[in-house]
């Protein structure tokens, strides 16, 4: 009896061996069919997708390609035929108009004799430029900026209540540059002079040319990139603040940059929503191209006749450029109002 429990334990362990066997046969057998099938039934079609697919992606590039192509060649050919025909399209525009060129920090200089040279061929008479350093902007200056404003600041100097320190330099800086008074334009200025070495004397700023021999109207130019971290608002209120005190102090200003100040964090951008100067200053933001630089000699005569607007490509703008027709002069605006 015990070797029949025996032998019977023995058979039951052999039973139990085999299943285990054939099911693992079952499964090597289920992937080798599944393979099998997959390579051969599935291959064709599955591989004819994907041939489809990329086909249709190489297609879509190459037609990209081609567009981008088309359309760069489109773009420099229209540049090169305004570049040719810049001159007659802006003569007469600003003749005799006297212009400061003010450059944020961080501004494209590259762009600087471009647009002086445009200026050139409206008949405008370049007094020169000022361009803010980067320590004009930096947090641990802004007292210093205020005090120099206040020490600076002509006899009789009025500023806005609870003017912020940048506020208060942009209405130094601006009474230094520009004058509404046309018969004080183009003379030598003892206070404007006193204002702007003073300004260069503590590392603020760098002139070039004439700039206290005062202009009518100035052009700013806003940093090609916005400013970045804690500090970037308020640098970017400060150069909104100049332009707006050049507005008020002559007969006018326009704000000018690429797209990017245009965009989020832009100069531009932030000037649109600066409520009154909104309303008064001009922008462009398409100085970087030939026809952009010439809306720029338009904007200008705009405001000299009272009115403004925004131009270029951003989103808060209003047309490309100003309706104005060739060789027409503008009609000046009235002694000492703003832009």
């Amino acid at each position: 009896m015990e070797r029949l429990h025996l032998l019977a334990g023995r058979t039951l362990l052999v039973i139990d061996f085999r299943y285990h066997l054939v099911s693992i046969v079952a499964i090597f057998l289920a992937l080798t069919v599944g393979i099998v099938l997959g390579s051969t039934v599935l291959e064709t079609p599955f591989y004819r997708t994907a041939e489809e697919i990329t086909g249709q992606l190489r297609q879509a590039n190459t037609e990209n390609r081609e567009t981008i192509t088309a359309l760069q060649a489109r773009e420099k050919g229209a540049a090169a035929f305004v570049t040719a025909h810049t001159a007659e399209l802006v003569r007469g525009q600003l003749p005799g108009e006297r212009v400061v060129l003010v450059e944020a920090p961080g501004a494209p200089a590259g762009l600087r004799d471009d647009l002086v040279k445009v200026l050139g061929d409206s008949g405008a008479v370049y007094t020169g430029r000022v361009s803010l350093t980067e320590k004009f902007l930096e947090a641990d200056q802004t007292n210093v900026v205020d005090q120099l404003a206040g020490t600076v600041a002509p006899a009789g100097t009025r500023f806005p209540d609870e003017a912020t320190p940048y506020e208060k330099a942009a209405v130094v800086l601006a009474g230094a540059l520009v004058t509404g008074d046309r018969a004080q334009a183009g003379r030598d200025d003892p206070a404007a002079v006193s204002v702007l070495e003073a300004f260069q004397t503590g590392g603020f700023l760098a002139t070039a040319g004439s700039p206290a021999q005062r202009a009518n109207v100035a052009i700013v130019v806003a940093p090609s990139q916005p400013y970045e971290g804690e500090a970037a608002e308020g640098q970017t209120a400060a150069v909104v603040a100049l332009t707006a005190g050049l507005d008020s102090a002559g007969l006018g200003a326009v704000l000018v940059g690429t797209t990017t100040a245009s965009g989020s964090g832009g100069t531009i951008a932030a000037l649109h929503d600066a409520g009154e100067a909104a309303s008064n200053v001009s922008t462009v933001d398409t100085i970087d191209m030939p026809a952009g630089r010439i809306t720029v000699v338009y904007a200008l005569r705009e405001q000299l006749a009272g009115r403004s607007g925004a131009y270029g490509v951003g989103s808060e703008t209003t047309a490309f450029s100003p309706p104005v027709s060739p060789g027409v002069g503008p009609t000046p605006k009235p002694v000492a109002s703003g832009g």
